[in-house]
């Protein structure tokens, strides 16, 4: 068991989402940046949707009751264990009695913590991820407070062993984002000065910067006529402008429709991306055609093979000299 000292600012139990039920109101939540959560969970010998904990700018405080390996990667969040840094992107053991504490971020904004067999909580809609609007999920469907104990699952893919990633597998945070969209489906409701300012313009991210959306601002993007459209299905990525002309893109709480008309959709794995931003970074946008959206796709899953053929590697070379 895993007992929480510091709760950190806000931290929840996530998976790859509650997938397949938007269509009778439930959001999908999920962990917001899918790359560090995947590859913390590939750290720590885990399968694909083993449950992980997501720290938000503030990171908490963890006493673990018995030994066991745990991987962290995301946002910089100065971890140490008892007192000495670990590294980021890396899986180590941690003592029976030990405990994990981090602070605020130095670089980017979440921070995924794993353990070998994944957080246990209970399954809700397939899922365990935590949807703080509706108290679903997770553990009792809210971030975590002063005392929660967080049991150990079973959700074990293969061996794992204290690694380090190479640099070339991990993400370097920065403040000036650029963003790879595919246009539509409601571009034509946008007049051509509007599509020039939403491609041409630098964007902040404003205090509103959460799990359900970010809220940008700079520029106004014009509209061609009205602002409102029949409320339609949001995916993540989705970028509505409603009147006052601000996008805002929709992350992994987003509400399951939308009445506001969508210039454009964020590609997947440039997501993960956004979900490290904080307020007062600045986000441009770049259009990009299906097929270089799917290549980006291909790249991001071949990442993770090669993530995998190097951990592979390294537990090879450990078994033979033992």
């Amino acid at each position: 068991m895993i007992k929480t000292i510091k709760p950190g600012l806000f931290s929840t139990v996530q998976d790859e989402g509650r997938w397949g039920y938007q269509a009778y109101g439930m959001p999908v939540a999920g962990a917001m940046d899918r790359y560090a959560s995947r590859v913390a969970n590939l750290l720590a010998g885990n399968r694909k949707g083993a449950a992980v904990l997501e720290m938000t700018m503030l990171g908490g405080a963890f006493e673990f009751e018995s030994q066991c390996l745990v991987s962290l990667c995301g946002a910089d969040m100065q971890p140490n264990l008892d007192g000495a840094k670990v590294p980021n992107w890396s899986a180590f053991q941690v003592a029976a009695g030990s405990v994990l504490s981090f602070d605020y971020v130095a670089a980017g904004c979440r921070t995924y913590l794993a353990v070998h067999g994944g957080i246990k909580v209970p399954l809700v809609l397939g899922s365990r991820s935590t949807y703080t609007r509706a108290g679903v999920g997770g553990l009792e469907g809210r971030p975590l407070k002063v005392d929660d104990v967080l049991r150990v699952g079973n959700d074990v893919g293969s061996r794992a062993l204290p690694t380090t990633l190479p640099e070339q597998f991990t993400a370097r945070y920065d403040q000036e984002l650029t963003l790879r969209v595919v246009m539509g489906p409601q571009d034509d409701m946008f007049a051509p000065e509007g599509i020039r300012t939403f491609m041409e313009s630098k964007y902040t991210v404003s205090n509103e910067a959460d799990r359900m959306g970010y809220r940008l601002e700079g520029p106004k993007i014009e509209h061609a006529g009205a602002a409102d459209i029949i409320s339609d299905a949001l995916p993540e990525g989705a970028v509505q402008v409603p009147a006052h002309g601000m996008p805002i893109v929709m992350m992994a709480d987003r509400q399951t429709t939308g009445g506001y008309p969508k210039i454009a959709t964020v590609i997947g794995p440039d997501l993960s991306w956004l979900a490290q931003g904080r307020p007062g970074d600045t986000v441009c946008f770049r259009s990009c055609s299906d097929r270089e959206a799917l290549e980006v796709l291909r790249s991001e899953e071949n990442r993770y093979f090669e993530i995998e053929r190097f951990l592979e590697e390294q537990q090879s070379l450990v078994w033979t000299a033992c």
